[in-house]
């Protein structure tokens, strides 16, 4: 499974792209000062650009949640089909 993006800090690093460009420089020169591929840039503007700081921690928040209840479900699901099959050989 793919680590998850630090969301926050992916935020910050567009602002200090857009506050490198105020100063003048590409995109691809920004991305170079930063350390961050141009394509990961891109995915990133496109996933999270509209998103300020606040909207980003709740959305890590969500999506952690979201994951919490899948293994729930998961686990349900499991014990769910062990008494169904222990039930059908007490018949």
């Amino acid at each position: 499974m793919a680590r998850k993006a630090n969301v926050p800090k992916i935020i910050r690093t567009l602002r200090e792209i857009e506050v490198l460009q105020g100063q003048g420089k590409n995109i691809a020169e920004a991305c170079r000062t930063l350390e961050v591929s141009e394509n990961t840039y891109y995915r990133w503007k496109k996933e999270y650009g509209r998103l300020n700081v606040d909207q980003a921690k709740r959305l890590k928040g969500l999506e952690t949640e979201n994951e919490r209840l899948k293994r729930l479900v998961a686990d349900l699901s499991l014990d769910n089909a062990i008494l169904r099959e222990a039930a059908s050989g007490n018949s």
